[in-house]
């Protein structure tokens, strides 16, 4: 090597370092994004992989001490020859949903598309043969819902992932790799999906708190993906404080600031626009023991108390392994779908707030009006506390009945009507001067 090309080469380092360290300035179509994104209030989460064959969750390879040898007999039992993107689309949208977040590629490292960069993915290893994002792209696009790729940073499988973390430990890998190696075959995973699959909504990572002191050169890959697609939003599920460079913060399992799952203790809220997700039952991928299903009721609270904290709800199904969506799921998702079609005005486009958490409830604002949602409230009176603006009126979201409002001491005092209550959530719309 010449002393100029040494020169030159360390020179390019040190600008890429130095954008690296740079702050992040997200573009215009980014913001626009955010936006979006804040407005979209309810998104689908599917978590599908070679793991369903086994009905016993994604984690199936941890937590049974699975070998990669023993893993790899999966693929050839997984052919879902039921699976109908437009389906699952049409389903998400009778649900409300305004975007899909599906696993490309989870813990196992099985990629859910015909990478080139392995034989370890869904065309190359099972009887079906087929890329099954390329047919949910295009009927997200055919049916006006956004699409993001879950990404996962951790691979059980991968032997350059190393030193290990503390999960997947009984794979059977050797003791050594390359980490950088395997982060540049990751980033090159990541550029198949960006340019392969037309407009996406963005990426959802997570993994990295497998390992929370490597250096995961998350800046590196978060420039290469707003290069690529500069509209695309970054979230990380790595349970801490946002990093630069990306445009939506997360919460597993929990609502922002909370930490009832004991995920997020060191998840602060930040400035960004917020993301929780949840399951319907317990596990994540398919379980087919697991018959612990929260009710339509249940869900409907959740996400009204995520869009009153101003935050979005991704609320996960996992995929049988022949591609068809379980009757306690879909079920469920047109329950929820029923309710916003009647109240879908007090959820999307809106904001938290102005009014926090109570114990009848919360409230969520757009323009000047304001939304109380009544999910806990036997009595027909309600008090309102002030919240800054004057209030003029009040009236039933659904069918339009007056509600009387009367001025107390820090607030208005609301007489509910019996005959427009709702079982899941009485919404009360509240007019602002």
């Amino acid at each position: 090597m010449t002393r100029r090309t040494a020169m030159q080469i360390a020179a390019s380092a040190a600008a890429s370092q130095a954008l690296r360290a740079a702050p992040y300035q997200p573009s215009p179509s980014n913001l626009k994004a955010r936006q979006w994104f804040q407005d979209a209030r309810f998104g689908l989460f599917i978590h599908w992989g070679v793991y369903s064959v086994l009905g016993k969750g994604e984690w199936v390879m941890n937590n049974d001490k699975m070998s990669s040898a023993a893993y790899e007999k999966l693929p050839p039992q997984f052919n879902p020859v039921k699976y109908d993107a437009a389906a699952w689309v049409a389903l998400a949208k009778a649900a409300g949903q305004k975007y899909i977040t599906i696993t490309s590629k989870h813990h196992d490292g099985f990629a859910m598309w015909g990478t080139k960069k392995n034989k370890w993915n869904i065309v190359d290893a099972t009887p079906y043969k087929r890329d099954v994002l390329k047919p949910l792209a295009e009927e997200c696009r055919r049916q006006g819902l956004k699409l993001f790729f879950y990404h996962s940073h951790l691979d059980w499988r991968h032997t350059d992932y190393f030193p290990r973390g503390r999960t997947g430990l009984h794979s059977g890998r050797p003791e050594s790799g390359d980490f950088n190696r395997y982060l540049d075959f990751m980033d090159a995973q990541l550029e198949e999906l960006l340019t392969g699959y037309g407009e996406l909504g963005g990426i959802w990572f997570d993994g990295i708190w497998d390992r929370k002191g490597a250096d995961w050169r998350l800046r590196k890959t978060y420039d290469m993906i707003h290069r690529l697609q500069p509209h695309a939003l970054v979230g990380n599920n790595h349970h801490l404080a946002p990093f630069e460079g990306e445009d939506f913060q997360m919460f597993e399992k929990d609502l922002p600031g909370q930490n009832t799952a004991g995920f997020n203790e060191e998840s602060k809220i930040g400035a960004l626009p917020l993301e929780t997700c949840e399951t319907i039952n317990v596990a994540w991928g398919y379980n087919s023991t697991d018959k612990k299903f929260k009710s339509a009721k249940q869900l409907v609270h959740y996400l009204v108390k995520a869009a009153g904290m101003n935050a979005n709800f991704l609320l996960n199904v996992g995929p049988r392994p022949d591609g068809t969506i379980q009757e306690e799921f879909a079920s469920r998702l047109k329950e929820i779908g029923g309710w916003l079609a009647k109240n879908g005005e007090s959820v999307y486009g809106t904001r938290g707030g102005p009014i926090t958490p109570r114990p009848w409830g919360v409230t969520t604002q757009k323009g000047k009006t304001v939304y109380a949602h009544v999910l806990d409230w036997p009595d027909p009176l309600l008090v309102i506390p002030s919240f800054g603006k004057s209030l003029k009126s009040a009236r039933m979201l659904v069918g339009g009945t007056s509600v009387p409002v009367k001025p107390v001491d820090g607030g208005w005092l609301l007489t509910l009507p019996a005959s427009g209550r709702d079982g899941m959530d009485t919404v009360v719309a509240m007019e602002t001067a």
